[in-house]
């Protein structure tokens, strides 16, 4: 870690889920891989594990084998019991008379108070403006078309998990939430939770003024030596492959950090892109999403990150650790009004950041001059708006408990 400094307050400043899984018709179905482990096995060696992509009749329900898929059903804080490997199953099928009847208008939220924190200077570069605070630790912007690109994400993520928190909390007192952009997961959860104090914590100072009274942030780097004078019964992050470069040191910490019992929860894509089918293959669209990965792993990261949480939650000492994942789809091409319309948002989301993740990594880490990556961005919007290209994403949450003693 760097230096021990403590964290710098930013004011009284601030700072979903329906499963994806559902039938064919749009309705609430299975769809979610559960994975409990009520023991600390496991460990963090091997690579990184790869979901294969299916190859299947466009009617059929799609399951994606997960061969390191341990269930385990709850029991004492040391005891580990195995079950047989489990499937994913999507949940998504081809529409094949879409007509976009089941597709709702979706309007970006917009920014009704800015940021202006004036302590701080944001770097500009490529037309955006990106955070001062630890340069470089994470490579999307921060402007207003960001954030309001990360409150349509939260408005994604609310619908597909369908909740705030998957953890089985209960009145937590103390919450901290890591990497908490513009603070609209941190002060909702405030909102509905009046008697927890709510800290988020961002390196980039973007969060609204006016808060709920228990909610506030500060400017901090969740991989920095953690400093705070007191320990959280609940510690949220969300969308942080990107961010984080140690996520087993991140747990450690949060680990040492909380109280006897309380409860951690990360939610994370698993950035290589899914199939139903064999139509994303030799498109613009699959090889920048096989550029973005190498791209990010050359920063340190890993954009396949998600995939290993929950042993390295085990490693790090939680116990009754759950994995479980959701499936996104990239575009309104699936049946159902749910699905279709998680699948508008989230085509949006990736058009939206297009331009703010790509040019910085494409030109910093694979030596691609800007004319490459705008032409790369234009055949990439083409494929996103093609409901013939069948992709989606998985979207994991990983929670565990520390143990009582």
């Amino acid at each position: 870690m760097t230096d021990q400094k403590a964290p710098h307050p930013i004011g009284p400043r601030e700072g979903e889920g329906v499963s994806a899984a559902a039938g064919p018709e749009g309705d609430d179905g299975g769809g979610v891989a559960d994975r409990v482990d009520t023991g600390a096995t496991g460990g963090p060696g091997g690579p990184d594990p790869e979901p294969e992509r299916g190859h299947h009749k466009p009617d059929e329900k799609y399951d994606v084998e997960d061969e390191d898929d341990n269930d385990s059903a709850v029991g004492s804080d040391k005891d580990s019991v195995g079950a047989p490997p489990s499937a994913f199953s999507t949940g998504l099928s081809v529409d094949e008379q879409d007509d976009d009847s089941g597709v709702a208008d979706v309007h970006r939220p917009s920014s009704s108070v800015s940021a202006t924190s004036s302590i701080y200077e944001f770097r500009e570069e490529f037309g955006r403006t990106y955070h001062s605070y630890h340069e470089g630790a994470y490579f999307f912007p921060n402007d207003i078309p960001e954030q309001e690109r990360l409150d349509l994400q939260h408005s994604i993520a609310h619908r597909l998990f369908g909740k705030l928190a998957l953890a089985p909390i209960d009145r937590p007192k103390r919450v901290i939430d890591l990497g908490t952009g513009t603070g609209i997961w941190a002060i909702e959860f405030a909102t509905e939770n009046p008697t927890s104090e709510v800290l988020g914590t961002d390196l980039s100072p973007i969060q609204p003024e006016y808060v709920p009274p228990n909610c506030h942030f500060e400017i901090d780097d969740g991989e920095d030596e953690w400093v705070f004078s007191h320990p959280f019964d609940y510690v949220h992050a969300r969308f942080m492959c990107g961010g984080f470069r140690d996520f087993p040191r991140v747990f450690r910490s949060a680990f040492e950090n909380m109280v006897p019992g309380g409860w951690i929860e990360f939610q994370d894509y698993y950035v290589k892109m899914q199939c139903v089918d064999d139509s994303l293959r030799g498109t613009a669209l699959e090889r920048w999403n096989d550029l973005l990965l190498d791209a990010v792993s050359r920063t340190g990261k890993s954009g396949l990150a998600a995939a290993r949480f929950r042993e390295q939650m085990l490693d790090a000492g939680f116990v009754d650790v759950v994995e479980k994942k959701f499936a996104l789809p990239g575009n309104a091409w699936p049946k159902g009004r749910k699905q279709k319309m998680l699948g508008t948002m989230q085509m949006m989301n990736i058009m939206d950041g297009l331009h703010g993740i790509s040019m910085g990594l494409f030109t910093k880490m694979l030596g691609w001059n800007e004319q490459e990556v705008e032409e790369l961005i234009a055949q990439v919007s083409r494929d996103l708006r093609d409901k013939r290209i069948h992709f989606y994403y998985i979207v994991m949450s990983v929670y565990g408990r520390k143990p009582l003693a």
